[in-house]
């Protein structure tokens, strides 16, 4: 019994059946691998943009009050925002930084407070054609 698998792969190898069969396997599976890689990837971007967003709503809440011009505030809150994930292992551009606490700060409400824009173009009468 041992001699006949033997001689199986013996002549899986010396006929390159066994060459053909990896190469088969390996274009089958690289792709399958791929695709997992990508899918973790995109998993924990979005869970990194998650915490981001946690991390600058708090931000913006904590600078709300504070006595600083509304740059000043902002300023704060972006290093706020890249201090905070830094310390927790997580690395994020400036740019991605003040996008976060731009978004924050537009869900938050506390740009409603001042004077809203009167000029809606919606809010405007047709004209009449005579």
């Amino acid at each position: 019994m041992m001699k006949v698998a033997n001689d199986i792969v013996e002549w899986l190898i010396q006929s390159g059946t066994l060459a053909v069969l990896v190469a088969f396997l390996w274009a089958y599976a690289k792709p399958l691998l791929t695709a997992k890689a990508k899918t973790a990837k995109t998993e924990q971007s979005r869970q990194l943009w998650t915490l981001a967003e946690q991390v600058a709503e708090a931000a913006v809440n904590t600078m709300a009050n504070r006595p600083m011009s509304g740059s000043e505030k902002y300023a704060k809150a972006v290093d706020m925002v890249q201090t905070s994930l830094a310390q927790s292992g997580h690395h994020i551009t400036p740019e991605d930084a003040e996008s976060v606490v731009q978004s924050a700060y537009e869900k938050s409400g506390l740009g409603d407070k001042k004077q809203k824009n009167t000029d809606n173009v919606n809010d405007t009468q047709p004209v009449l054609s005579k």
